[in-house]
């Protein structure tokens, strides 16, 4: 397709003065006749829009029992599934704000998301309630366990049942006024609370409408857990504000499972990070072992994907991936789409309303071709609100009229945007900057390499020896020949200043709960 024909239509992220994220997510919809449409399809059946807001109605009920009130906030601990869903605009509709953090936080981190947030109230289940249960004085105003609520506890399921009734009108509220919070996951220190407007669905709502337009017959699927911004836009917000239905993976996601379920929900709109597509092409033949025909288009993020996984995917699987960048702070950015030519390995271009640049330290273009630091406008209806209790943190990245996303990258002569990797991930060798996802993209063309990660290694001749981590696909040996072999071809494919020093191998690398590899956790192991 052409670019020209991606076309803003009128009232395009125009903010109203009045709204609520869950009305615009599910009443606006019903109110279009879309009532009796699937919402939601999961493993053990189905329900349409009018039965989803009945839930959502039923727990704004429960909430209000409880004694939670508008402006409060409550602590939700599950993973995907129709609790979550009726849990989030649940609060949302009534003015309670849901506070959304990875349910594989430890107790420790559990507490201090408690504390911090302020949540007056939670929803868990039973297999995921212990820290909340050992937290319980904490929570004034209750918590509530779905799947085994023990005996002295709130049972979700019976108190979802004695709440259903009438249709609650939501309230209406200026779009600026808060309306969730999401956590980060805290791997480079305290987890940090990052707040949303109610105008944020309709900002970046509208920015995945344009980008990848709905089909009447669409199933989106988001692997990643919603307390992920991504995967709650995609995998929920999205999805419902388009009218269209999504499919819930409830379990941790692995390769089977998430193909499994493609074929299950005839999903047409897959949303993963680069890792789990690359996990996935590990596998020998494993696009002959599911029907996957129903796939129209992939997206990634999360990580560079890089050409040698879109190609690989495109020849095997038989869809594009559309790669597309974001931060938690704003969500949707830049991205590749059906409308605009992919090229492999770059994010994609700037998409209308959100302005990207690539800037040097005085705020100057650089030229193209040449590295700076990514920025985005910070004026800009999407973006959140602030840092919860950090307003120096929250200055930190908002400051001169831009966000600073903290990431390298350049711009081609066509406007699109190919990321260098992290300022603190780039280093020198031998006075020479080094991109790590540059050699990475190299190396993972190599069809005996599943994964790799660059990385420096601190040496006293040169400042950093180039350090390359590899996980070799099933039946590859790293033996002194193949690591001899595999440099030759290295040097005749980048500089020879590019070529890594050090090469060794692992059965795993380690990763973030999102999927993001830890590179300083294998710096750490290096030293």
């Amino acid at each position: 397709m052409n670019e020209e024909k991606l076309s803003i239509w009128p009232g395009y992220r125009e903010i109203p003065e009045k709204t609520n994220l869950s009305w615009e997510a599910i009443d606006r919809q019903i109110n279009s006749g879309l009532g009796g449409k699937i919402a939601f399809v999961y493993d053990g059946g189905k329900i349409s829009y009018s039965e989803l807001l009945q839930g959502v109605c039923s727990f704004s009920r429960i909430l209000s029992n409880m004694g939670v009130q508008p402006g409060e906030k409550v602590l939700i601990r599950l993973r995907n599934s129709l609790e979550c869903v009726f849990a989030f605009f649940g609060a949302i509709r009534i003015g309670v704000q849901p506070v959304l953090q990875n349910s594989l936080l430890s107790r420790n981190e559990v507490e201090y998301v408690l504390e911090h947030s302020g949540a007056v109230a939670a929803v868990s289940s039973n297999d995921l309630a212990a820290p909340l249960r050992d937290l319980r004085e904490k929570l004034p105003k209750g918590l509530l366990v779905s799947n085994g609520a023990w005996p002295d506890e709130l049972s979700f399921e019976q108190a979802l049942a004695d709440n259903i009734g009438n249709i609650l009108a939501p309230l209406q509220v200026n779009p600026n006024v808060p309306a969730f919070m999401v956590y980060t996951s805290g791997t480079t220190g305290r987890p940090k609370g990052i707040v949303h407007a109610h105008r944020w669905i309709i900002s970046q709502g509208d920015t995945n409408r344009l980008r990848i337009p709905p089909k009447k017959n669409d199933v989106v699927l988001a692997t990643g857990e919603w307390s992920f911004i991504s995967a709650l836009g995609h995998n929920v917000c999205f999805a419902l504000r388009n009218g269209i239905t999504a499919a819930v993976l409830t379990e941790r996601p692995n390769p089977n499972n998430i193909l499994a379920a493609i074929e299950k929900f005839k999903v047409t709109l897959l949303y993963s990070v680069a890792t789990v597509y690359r996990r996935i092409l590990s596998i020998e033949g494993v696009e002959n072992q599911y029907d996957l025909s129903s796939l129209r288009g992939c997206n990634a993020t999360g990580e560079a994907l890089e050409a040698a996984t879109y190609n690989e995917w495109s020849q095997r699987v038989g869809c594009p991936i559309w790669e597309h960048y974001g931060v938690s702070e704003l969500q949707l950015v830049l991205g590749q789409s059906p409308h605009i030519p992919v090229k492999p390995g770059s994010v994609g271009k700037p998409l209308p309303g959100t302005r990207v640049e690539v800037l040097d330290e005085n705020y100057e273009e650089v030229p193209i071709g040449e590295i700076g630091h990514l920025l985005i406008d910070a004026d800009n209806p999407g973006f959140f609100l602030g840092y919860h209790k950090d307003q120096e943190k929250t200055e930190e990245v908002l400051h001169d009229g831009w966000y600073h996303t903290g990431d390298l990258a350049r711009k081609d002569e066509d406007g699109y945007i190919w990321i260098a990797g992290r300022s603190d991930d780039c280093f020198k060798s031998r006075g020479i900057f080094i991109s790590p996802i540059e050699i990475e993209e190299v190396l993972r063309k190599n069809n005996s390499i599943a994964e790799a990660c660059i990385v420096p290694h601190p040496d006293k001749e040169i400042g950093n020896k180039i350090r390359a981590i590899l996980v070799l696909r099933s039946g590859i040996a790293g033996s002194d020949d193949f690591v001899d072999e595999l440099k030759d071809n290295l040097r005749a494919s980048i500089a020879p200043y590019k070529v890594p020093h050090m090469i060794e191998f692992l059965d795993v690398l380690p990763k973030s709960a999102v999927g993001k590899v830890l590179r300083r956790s294998l710096i750490k192991k290096g030293q």
